[in-house]
């Protein structure tokens, strides 16, 4: 895995009404997942920077905890981090989610939905994986992206920000 792009690779933040764009990604299985798997639904992309951390433990138990309302309201959730399949099935087997998680180890997914970036971590401005949230609807473009968003309470902010 790549701790770091290179500097080339510059990451856009993604705009309501674009397209976008499609990935093939490994699950926690080992299983290739595509987001056109999910044409003609809504599909909520979350991006997390280390599956298992505090903060993202807390955003992936939100999701689980509010699947059921966001299915019954038809949306789907797939969350993607740059750890391997094997991390991501302890992830998921520790904390019981039941929503796809897929490794983008290379960050290639992170840096086309505009999840790369600048950030501040622990007092630092770092770069690194943004957390960030895009909102595919069923034609497959873009209905909401949401970049810096805080773990905490972000799925109710969501969740409001889609009038659900």
């Amino acid at each position: 895995m790549n701790p770091n792009p290179t500097p080339q690779n510059t990451s856009v933040k993604l705009m309501p009404g674009t397209p976008a764009p499609d990935f093939t990604l490994i699950n926690s299985l080992g299983q290739p997942v595509s987001l056109a798997d999910f044409r003609g639904r809504n599909v909520i992309v979350y991006f997390y920077p280390k599956a298992a951390s505090p903060g993202c433990t807390t955003e992936a138990c939100d999701f689980r905890d509010s699947l059921a309302s966001l299915k019954s309201s038809g949306y789907e959730v797939l969350g993607i981090s740059p750890d391997s399949p094997a991390d991501l099935a302890d992830f998921t087997g520790d904390q019981g989610l039941t929503f796809p998680l897929l490794a983008d180890e290379d960050y290639a997914v992170a840096l086309a939905y505009g999840a790369w970036g600048e950030k501040l971590l622990n007092g630092e401005v770092t770069e690194g994986l943004v957390r960030s949230t895009v909102v595919v609807d069923p034609q497959g473009n873009v209905a909401l992206a949401q970049y810096q968003v805080i773990a905490k309470g972000h799925v109710a902010e969501l969740k409001a920000a889609l009038g659900l």
